[in-house]
């Protein structure tokens, strides 16, 4: 049994576990934030040209619209338009003479842009001016962020399994309230976009440490639980954003609030224990022993505290320790069969997964109506899919819940097509449906990778995972914009997506009731 068996020794579901997984749990409160945080700091108000320099005031209503005929053209909808003005004032709108507004020349805002701040009262976009020729800076800014978490899961995935998970947990905290609290004083664009990246850089690291080491100290029988209430956090996350959100609209204010907190995570986190698995792996016996001790005292088996020793670790950890003589690398992770077929699988999954997830939940303008409400509904959804999954995680399987949610997902996607236009309820009740299958198929599949893996590149296989999920983010952005060209192929490529993959998905091993594998060898025999 190796591990499985020293930890029901010290106590594998005790006061440690609770309060371990509790002081992990807690950060994952903002990282949804810091995740979809664009949605509100990067937000774009209804804009329009400034008619002059000296003639550009703070705010705008619609009651100043109609002013604004003597100098700016109007949009289909009679709006002022956003991106041209007249060269020169056409004094006919005020007196009521007809005129051919297309036959009036016009040129670019060259006075600057005039935002209507009910709803966004400052963000990166009015900051900077955003907008127009600069519109596209706005999505480099996410897919930036995104490369961050990319470069954050293969950089500290490897370090991890080399040095240790709390170690570069604590450094991930740090880095992220660090970067995260700078960047709300940038002074100009292209530092927000580099310290978002080391940002999205320290999100990975969090995510990958955090998930393995509440993994590696608790039980098989509970993980499917454990999954659970991680992503109830985060999603309790969305939620406090969509709160802080509408308290908060200075983006600087808010980008302050979701990233100061991790000062004080850094500072608690000294506490937490580094995974015995690891330290066992490792060949730090003594340490380990150091730590299971710790446990067990805290869970209130002193005797069983008093019979741990070097020598016990040894008796019961013969096959892990063996595996020791052997340096593994990312070739294992596709050297032997099995680890092959799960390795391509997993890429499969996680690429779906978030390239759908992200092409649905970071646009939430286009929905239309009150952003803040929005943002609610796509978080709450969650909640009933994740209770739900709970329940087939545990009793039918992962590779059940994994499939079957990435199908239903793209097919609610696919719908969305034939779905028209002027029937939003409809079509906003489908796609949150729809991401609520995918925020379930996160779920599953941050509990499923690492159980398929074995301890000695349980970080390794995560890193892999996390990066085929930022590639899916980076990716999904572009996909957007063949909208312009074709407008349901968007929705044809999301959808389709998932679909594929949840069939792919059927090819992973079931893990449910299984021990964690520790080597290779486990592995490739089960």
């Amino acid at each position: 049994m190796g591990f499985t068996e020293v930890l029901e020794h010290v106590g594998s579901m005790g006061r440690f576990q609770i309060v371990y997984v509790t002081l992990v749990s807690i950060p994952v409160l903002m990282m949804a934030c810091h995740m979809i945080l664009q949605n509100f700091t990067a937000g774009t108000p209804d804009h329009h040209c400034a008619p002059s320099r000296d003639a550009v005031p703070r705010n705008w209503s619609s009651k100043d619209e109609a002013r604004l005929g003597v100098s700016l053209p109007m949009d289909e909808n009679r709006k002022p338009a956003e991106c041209h003005r007249f060269r020169q004032k056409q004094w006919w709108h005020s007196n009521g003479t007809a005129e051919n507004e297309t036959q009036m020349e016009t040129e670019p805002c060259r006075d600057g842009w005039v935002y209507n701040r009910s709803t966004f009262q400052e963000t990166i976009v009015t900051e900077w001016d955003l907008v127009c020729s600069s519109r596209t800076l706005k999505q480099m800014a996410q897919s930036i962020y995104m490369a961050g978490v990319l470069i954050g899961g293969i950089l500290f995935g490897g370090l991890s399994d080399r040095f240790g998970r709390q170690p570069i947990l604590l450094w991930c905290y740090l880095q992220l309230a660090t970067t995260g609290t700078a960047t709300a004083f940038s002074p100009n664009f292209s530092v927000y976009c580099f310290l978002r990246f080391l940002t999205g850089m320290a999100f990975s690291g969090i995510v990958l440490n955090g998930v393995s080491l509440c993994v590696e100290w608790t039980p098989t029988k509970t993980r499917p639980v454990l999954g659970t209430i991680n992503g109830c956090v985060y999603t309790t996350g969305q939620l406090i954003l969509a709160g802080l959100a509408y308290t908060f609209r200075d983006w600087h204010h808010l980008q302050l609030v979701v990233s100061l907190p991790y000062f004080l995570f850094f500072c608690y986190s000294w506490w937490l224990s580094e995974s015995a698995r690891w330290l066992i792996t490792a060949g730090k016996l003594e340490r380990a022993v150091t730590e299971l001790k710790k446990v067990a005292k805290m869970n209130r088996k002193e005797e069983a505290a008093g019979k741990l020793n070097v020598e016990f670790l040894r008796s019961k950890m013969k096959e892990e320790l063996a595996s020791m003589t052997s340096k593994t690398s990312l070739l294992d992770l596709v050297r032997t069969p099995t680890m092959r077929r799960i390795s391509l699988c997993v890429c499969f999954v996680w690429f779906s997964t978030s390239f759908a997830y992200y092409g649905l939940v970071m646009d939430l303008q286009n929905f239309g109506g009150n952003i803040y409400l929005i943002q609610l509904f796509f978080g709450a959804v969650d909640f009933p899919a994740k209770f739900l999954s709970v329940f087939t995680i545990s009793y039918i399987g992962r590779r059940f819940t994994q499939a079957v949610t990435l199908i239903l997902a793209g097919l609610s996607i696919l719908a969305n097509i034939f779905i028209p236009q002027d029937m939003q309820t409809l079509r906003t009740t489908v796609a949150v449906f729809g991401k609520g299958c995918l925020g379930t198929s996160f779920n599953c599949i941050y509990l499923y990778t690492g159980e398929l893996y074995p301890t000695v590149l349980r970080q390794t296989g995560m890193g892999l995972g996390n990066t085929m999920a930022r590639l899916g983010g980076i990716v999904a952005p572009v996909v957007k914009m063949t909208g312009e060209y074709v407008p349901f192929l968007p929705n044809l490529i999301y959808g389709a997506a998932p679909i594929i993959t949840g069939i792919v998905a059927t090819f992973l091993p079931e893990t449910r009731n299984i021990p964690l594998p520790e080597t290779i060898e486990q592995v490739e025999n089960r």
